[in-house]
């Protein structure tokens, strides 16, 4: 019989592992004829009781292992290191906030066995629940990634998905340290599936992302798989020296035709401001993809492990 692993990242979910547990444990019995399950949860050094759960469900469970992280690596690395240690030979990632319903891979798994897909994604069709203001800037991330970068990236794209072995292999071949995991998805390639869904929120506990974690990714993402901000720069320096070409130009003409003095220093304070601006912002772009490859030139591990069964 073929197996599942489900990969379920935690940091914090105390309050929803329960819940969690629950029904992925009924997802598993409703599929108990066609596939076999692990449970792999990934703690990304929590803080709170979410490990003593997880080893409470592993000792009454044998479908249950588990990995704990020395501190807070971040989600990217809990679904690396997921990757790394599914045994399944098919791979589902899905949140433990019960955002991503875990009866989907009923469906996800028909799917590829039944229309030879690769892999099976979801994306919201709704943002409900979510605040304006990140929804807002969500949706112009999307659009501004896709016109900058070769790989798409879907709007509304969740990382709950269910993959064939031969795309997990994929993945694990890519080993950035920098991981944006939405964009390796789209990188690899794979026939993929998209499954809608409006939009659902948490069982319990509170989100781990604020806006700031949400911009930080977003870079992440940008740096990762575009150059575009690079040419953008460029473009920017070019244009500045035309347009300063230009004004030289101009003083000069005014000056010996209609003999009008060049004077107004705060003028000229706010040009210099200005121009100074834009080439601290072009540096800051250069920097941003040079602090990439630092980190990357050194070589750590995407993750520490602490303990694991």
């Amino acid at each position: 019989m073929e197996k599942i692993s489900a990969i379920v990242p935690c940091y914090n979910e105390e309050d929803v592992l329960e819940y969690f547990y629950n029904e992925i444990c009924g997802a598993a019995e409703e599929m108990k004829s066609s596939a076999e399950f692990e449970f792999l949860f990934i703690d990304d050094g929590s803080k709170d009781k979410t490990l003593e759960i997880i080893k409470k469900f592993a000792e009454n469970d044998d479908r249950v292992h588990y990995i704990s992280f020395s501190r807070n690596f971040g989600k990217e690395s809990a679904m690396y290191a997921g990757f790394q240690n599914a045994a399944g030979d098919y791979v589902a990632v899905l949140d433990a906030d019960l955002q991503d319903p875990p009866r989907l891979i009923k469906d996800m798994y028909r799917y590829i066995k039944e229309e030879n897909y690769d892999s099976v994604a979801t994306r919201r069709v709704t943002r409900c629940g979510e605040p304006v203001i990140r929804s807002f800037f969500a949706r112009c991330f999307y659009k501004l990634i896709n016109k900058i970068s070769k790989t798409e990236i879907v709007d509304g794209a969740r990382d709950f998905r269910l993959m064939t072995r031969q795309m997990v292999d994929a993945i694990l071949e890519v080993t950035e340290y920098n991981r944006f995991t939405k964009g390796i998805y789209g990188w690899i390639g794979f026939e993929t599936k998209w499954i809608e869904y409006e939009n659902v929120e948490r069982a319990a506990g509170k989100t781990k992302w604020s806006f700031w974690k949400l911009l930080i990714y977003s870079m992440e993402g940008i740096v990762g798989f575009s150059t575009a901000p690079l040419a953008l720069s460029s473009i920017v320096g070019l244009v500045m020296c035309l347009v300063a070409v230009l004004a030289i130009f101009f003083i000069i003409i005014r000056k010996f035709i209609f003999g009008d003095p060049t004077s107004g220093w705060p003028s000229l304070v706010c040009i210099i401001l200005f121009i100074g601006g834009i080439q601290l912002f072009c540096v800051g772009i250069l920097s941003q993809y040079m602090a990439k490859a630092y980190l990357e030139t050194k070589n750590r591990p995407i993750y520490v492990v602490k303990e694991k069964r």
